[in-house]
């Protein structure tokens, strides 16, 4: 890092620096976290399809909301943002029926107060994206909340702003990525406020850690779905019997490699760049 970057935080994967008053330097690593557990396993180049895919969708969403996007570093996992007042709420968005949302389902008929028809089968398709809050845990697991709860950690009026950008970056991705044969099943947020007041994306975007990707090829509702991002961890960890509680448990080479393949086949059917030509230069996703 650079004498003048003074480290000031460890999120699950990234590491945030300050470089000024206004600026900071997030730099993404390769740990990987799973039911909001850090795994002791690295994935080999992880944190570079994170900062690259995100790269990429703040560059093509700008026009929907202001990102906190400054410039990427040669590393191609570090980038330079603005500072921001992060909103405490995780912004999910679902436009298919799975994860966390059809455990809720299963149990209640409802997903953070969305009452939804009866019937429905794991991973199918709702009418309409939902947007289901969560709160932000700063340890532990993220707990799925409903409007209301919602409406008291960012006031009414931000929330209605905050789903409404919400759902239009979804819609945007999500037709993006059908035209590349991926479904996009849910993804999540992080919104924060510049000096000004404005809504500002931040963090990550679109990316295998914050999305849940499906070859549309391959979908078939009513069971679970193979898919490019950590749902492969997710899987493998669940078939240990682990009580989702810390420690993770360590990943065998296999799933290791098979997630590293996941994560970087993403990137390149997503973005139509080579990964190995964002590795020799970054800001090709920019352009």
């Amino acid at each position: 890092m650079p004498e003048a970057a003074t480290h000031v935080g460890s999120g699950k994967v990234r590491e945030l620096y300050e470089l000024d008053d206004e600026r900071l330097l997030l730099t993404a690593s390769d740990r990987i976290s799973t039911f909001d557990v850090v795994l002791p396993t690295e994935i080999p180049d992880k944190g570079r399809v994170l900062t690259g895919l995100s790269a990429f969708w703040f560059a093509r969403t700008r026009d929907l909301v202001p990102n906190h996007l400054l410039g990427l570093r040669p590393d191609g996992r570090s980038t330079e943002c603005r500072r921001l007042e992060m909103l405490p709420l995780e912004c999910v968005v679902r436009g298919y029926l799975t994860g966390s949302g059809w455990k809720d389902y299963q149990a209640t008929g409802a997903v953070c107060g969305h009452v939804l028809a009866e019937g429905l089968r794991d991973s199918d398709k709702l009418p309409e994206p939902i947007f289901t809050p969560a709160t932000k845990a700063q340890e532990g697991h993220d707990e799925n909340i409903d409007r209301d709860r919602a409406a008291e950690l960012v006031g009414a009026d931000r929330l209605v702003e905050v789903e409404r950008v919400a759902i239009e970056l979804y819609r945007f991705a999500s037709e993006h990525a059908a035209e590349r044969w991926i479904l996009l099943a849910d993804t999540k947020f992080e919104l924060g406020l510049d000096p000004d007041g404005r809504l500002v994306l931040a963090d990550e975007a679109f990316t295998p850690d914050s999305s849940r990707f499906w070859p549309a090829d391959e979908y078939e509702p009513g069971r679970a779905q193979p898919s490019f991002d950590k749902q492969f961890v997710r899987d493998y960890c669940e078939s240990l019997g682990w009580d989702k509680n810390p420690p993770g448990p360590e990943l065998p080479d296999h799933v290791v490699a098979g997630t590293r393949v996941r994560y970087v086949d993403a990137f390149e059917r997503l973005t139509g760049i080579d990964f190995d030509d964002y590795l020799g230069n970054p800001e090709v996703v920019l352009a």
